[in-house]
């Protein structure tokens, strides 16, 4: 991005100024974007986790019907109990396994942040509050991270 030298004010061309603003605009543009790319990014992970757990709970609750009539029947015959009885007690535990599978996944999800700096940011922008937009310098190697706002973690 090239910087236009200061001028005086009356010796600033309305030419020159648009080119300011618009510079100033892509600059903001491509921060905008830049930050709700780290957003989504830091997202993706949780839905990923969360979404696999949910997936898992489902497998597990798919498996309820199948293991639970081969398990009982077994059981029966070993431990001579009551068909219905022994069929209640294996299916009420594959439920509670996948009830509690469940249970975290739905806990995940809530726990989401959203992306509130972008939002922040965006409506800032919107009222014309806040700093000047100017373009940050580039971190060198010994300041890659430092330069950014750490994101809460939630559980």
């Amino acid at each position: 991005m090239t910087q236009i030298p200061p001028a005086e004010p009356q010796e600033e061309s309305l030419g020159a100024l648009v080119a300011a603003a618009s510079d100033q605009i892509s600059t903001l543009v491509r921060a905008e974007i830049e930050l709700a790319k780290s957003e989504l990014s830091f997202n993706a992970k949780r839905v990923g986790m969360a979404a696999g757990l949910l997936g898992a709970a489902a497998f597990m609750a798919h498996l309820v019907l199948i293991l639970a009539s081969f398990t009982l029947a077994y059981a029966l015959v070993a431990l001579h109990v009551w068909t219905w009885l022994a069929f209640a007690i294996v299916t009420v535990f594959y439920l509670v396994v996948a009830g509690l599978l469940a249970f975290i996944g739905i806990r995940k999800f809530r726990g989401l942040p959203g992306m509130p700096r972008t939002l922040r940011s965006l409506k800032t922008i919107k009222s014309g509050e806040g700093e000047s937009v100017a373009a940050p310098a580039p971190p060198t190697a010994g300041q890659v991270g430092t330069h950014r706002e750490p994101m809460r973690q939630d559980r």
